[in-house]
């Protein structure tokens, strides 16, 4: 039997910094830190489009508002300490039509509530910005946004949490609650504290600790392609504006931190948590729970969900996809986009009572356990204020 005062579930980039964190605020306590895989951050962290947000997409009333500007400066920052490669490269937000210019007004008001940094450009002024853009007479430019390595970062902040005295056990998966332990297939542990930050099962460990009922977690999988476009062919990230309606931002250009370009992602539904390659990996349980989930999302056609599927899965052919991101840039042929990158699953909380996607991070939580069931985009930027403040949180919930 393993004693420690916290366990913390989850070795992505909240679960590193929730361990930062807690050691930091309770600098006497044991504070343990287990991860399923033989390393941190090799699913959604590491995985990640690498791009910091600004923080003009979320209403101000929302933590995702609250902590994305701060988070985009902070993590900035850290790179620059720690001397991590960052492109600070800017985001074009591009118009296709005259209607979508009340939605691009609409992105300029939340970015001026949230107190970002945002500049109204006109089409002349876009194309200085980036010759290839393409817009409808207005665009958005955001000075802020950048791109970092996802898995650079992870790794530094794995060496921060282990020169603060964190214990971390890689190879070490949650299995189950028994009582006041935790079961893992390294042993049990006697944890006084538990923090749940497991992303693609968050929602299975919350319900083992009464949490999470009217939540369950739905997988969509994110693919990039990337352009064989010699590095630097394009400027700046380039993006669409988005259906404000759901939490995804649309097909659009992202730039490395090597300058190369890739376009994407997509968000085409998982079969199950971990539906990376094809049927690798197949996982049953979670086959019969996931796709019965999703063809009732289907059949009732929940906040757009039919049209959503069936726009996604159309973007595994790649001349589809290249065809929307040609909408955005001049000059893009489909010969220049053959590979398609790592994937990656993101770990969308589904509401199962209103049937509706959750766009806001979401936590849960009382003096024994607390659970991280929410951390999508931009979690990655947001990373660093918003585990400060789920731990002052905790320590509300502990008292």
């Amino acid at each position: 039997m393993k004693k420690t005062d916290f366990l913390i579930v989850g070795g992505g980039i909240i679960g590193l910094n929730l361990a930062q964190q807690i050691k930091k605020h309770f600098s006497d306590s044991k504070v343990t830190l287990i991860e399923k895989e033989k390393d941190c951050g090799l699913h959604a962290s590491g995985r990640n489009s690498g791009v910091l947000h600004a923080g003009f997409y979320y209403t101000a009333d929302s933590l995702k508002a609250r902590f994305t500007r701060e988070g985009n400066k902070l993590l900035t920052d850290y790179c620059v300490a720690n001397k991590l490669s960052i492109n600070r490269c800017g985001k074009i937000v591009v118009a296709q039509n005259e209607k979508e210019l009340a939605q691009l007004n609409e992105l300029k008001l939340r970015g001026d509530k949230n107190n970002v940094l945002l500049d109204y450009i006109t089409e002349k002024q876009a194309k200085e910005i980036e010759p290839r853009a393409k817009t409808f007479e207005k665009a958005l430019f955001s000075p802020t946004t950048s791109s970092v390595d996802p898995a650079e970062v992870v790794s530094c902040m794995l060496k921060d949490v282990l020169n603060a005295g964190v214990s971390v056990l890689t190879g070490t998966a949650f299995l189950r609650r028994e009582k006041h332990t935790v079961l893992t297939n390294q042993g049990q542990f006697a944890a006084g504290y538990v923090i749940n930050a497991a992303g693609l099962y968050a929602d299975k460990i919350a319900l083992a600790y009464g949490f999470s009922k009217n939540y369950r977690i739905l997988p969509f999988k994110g693919l990039y392609l990337y352009s064989a476009e010699l590095p630097g062919s394009m400027r700046t990230n380039i993006y669409p504006v988005p259906d404000l309606r759901n939490p995804f931002l649309g097909v659009h250009f992202t730039q490395t931190v090597s300058h190369k370009t890739k376009i994407g992602p997509t968000a085409i539904p998982a079969f199950w948590r971990e539906q990376y390659n094809g049927l690798r990996g197949l996982n049953v349980s979670e086959l019969v729970e996931i796709v019965s989930r999703e063809f009732g999302l289907f059949t009732q056609n929940k906040f757009g969900f039919r049209k959503l599927a069936i726009e996604e899965l159309r973007k595994y052919y790649k001349p589809h996809i290249v065809k929307l991101a040609s909408n955005l840039v001049e000059g893009i042929k489909i010969d220049d986009y053959k590979h398609w990158g790592t994937p990656g699953i993101r770990a969308q909380l589904v509401n199962i009572k209103e049937k509706k996607l959750e766009m806001d991070f979401i936590h849960e939580g009382d003096n024994r356990s607390f659970h991280v069931l929410n951390a999508v985009s931009p979690a990655f930027t947001c990373s660093i204020p918003f585990t400060e403040y789920l731990v002052r949180e905790i320590q509300s919930l502990i008292k």
